[in-house]
């Protein structure tokens, strides 16, 4: 029977003298949970809190009362939404959102407006989209602030977001577009290289990889529905993959157990933080988002749609089907104009609005028409 031996009775108590060198012992190996700092998280409470901030902000300068003819939930006063058939998801008209900073890649491209590929992924089109968004935000944000902190967890979200917008605005250059799905789609394509780069630090390693993988799949297929913008989820997912490697990056375990090693014990030694591979991908994941963003930024300035160069791109945002059709409504409108009043009737849904127009807005007739007749 297998135990501890024993010399009769007798009890022998043996004391080990911690400053002895010859009884120095091994270094305890690290777990996980107690081996890494846990962060509070307050940015992305701070990040849900702006968006529903900014959409209140934006629904009180939609005053709809004031500026159509009819509005959804009038008991709202000045927050009462669009007309449903305007507005199905229960926000403010299109001008609204283009006035408060929606992306408008014609704006961008004519009026130097580039800070609106920023501005637009605080800002949503309805209630709908914003409280799916915040929920999302919540559930995949909040974990990484509190393994990562809210330094590098903000510059992923902040960055993807802006990766989002611009591959959107290289291939959807008519309509607006508003959203943070491409900053939250950054978040999952973090999460994803932060499980490459930190391979050997995980228990469970295929089931999580798994399942991390499907929850990506499902919410990239959702994009292939029309009028949704796949392009910003596709662009905001990259960034954050290739963000992730660079600020999401984890020290060996060696490394930490050499720092972190109490008196009386020898940590296994530690060449260097991290393992070779990590510090690989982090050069070419950093060169690959510099040259992106760089020639991105390049083509959207210059006016190039990369659809005239990609004859199957457009499948990466809808795939039609005999359900749906993902080919763009082609709208038209009745003008009548006096001086610098132009008055619009959309010829499929009968409303009609007044604009005021300068020299330069007259090139801007069928996005008006477009967003008349949407």
């Amino acid at each position: 029977m297998m135990g501890r031996d024993g010399a009769g009775d007798d009890v022998v108590e043996i004391k080990v003298h911690p400053r002895r060198e010859n009884n120095v012992r091994s270094a305890p190996p690290y777990q996980n949970n107690s081996v890494f700092k846990k962060w509070v998280p307050w940015l992305v409470p701070l990040f849900v809190v702006s968006n529903i901030a900014v959409f209140i902000a934006v629904m009180y300068v939609n005053d709809c009362p004031t500026n159509s003819g009819s509005c959804a939930a009038p008991s709202l006063g000045r927050f009462s939404f669009q007309p449903l058939k305007e507005n199905p998801l229960l926000g403010p008209s299109s001008s609204t959102l283009v006035k408060m900073g929606a992306l408008d890649v014609a704006r961008v491209v004519n009026k130097n407006q580039s800070w609106r590929l920023i501005s637009c992924i605080w800002l949503h089109a309805g209630v709908f989209h914003v409280v799916a968004n915040m929920l999302s935000l919540v559930l995949i944000g909040i974990r990484l602030e509190q393994e990562f902190g809210f330094f590098r967890v903000g510059l992923v979200y902040i960055i993807s977001g802006f990766g989002g917008s611009l591959l959107s605005a290289l291939f959807i250059q008519t309509g607006i577009s508003v959203g943070a799905s491409g900053a939250l789609f950054g978040l999952l394509g973090g999460m994803l290289s932060e499980l490459i780069t930190n391979w050997t630090i995980y228990a469970n390693k295929v089931a999580a990889l798994t399942t991390l993988l499907c929850i990506i799949a499902i919410n990239l297929a959702v994009g292939l529905l029309p009028h949704v913008d796949n392009y910003a989820h596709i662009g905001g997912f990259l960034s954050g993959f290739f963000l992730g490697f660079v600020f999401l990056i984890r020290p060996q375990f060696k490394w930490i157990n050499q720092k972190a090693c109490p008196p009386g014990y020898i940590a296994p030694p530690a060449k260097s933080k991290h393992k070779t591979y990590q510090y690989v991908l982090w050069i070419v994941s950093l060169i690959v988002i510099l040259v992106g963003f760089t020639l991105g930024m390049v083509a959207l300035l210059r006016g190039v749609n990369v659809n005239d160069h990609c004859s199957w791109c457009h499948y990466l945002s809808c795939v039609p089907t005999s359900l749906w059709s993902c080919n763009s409504r082609q709208v038209s409108c009745q003008s009548a104009q006096l001086g610098n009043q132009l008055n619009l009737t959309c010829m499929s849904n009968g409303k009609s609005n007044l604009y005021y127009l300068s020299g330069d807005d007259l090139s801007k007739v069928q996005q008006l028409c477009a967003q008349l007749c949407n």
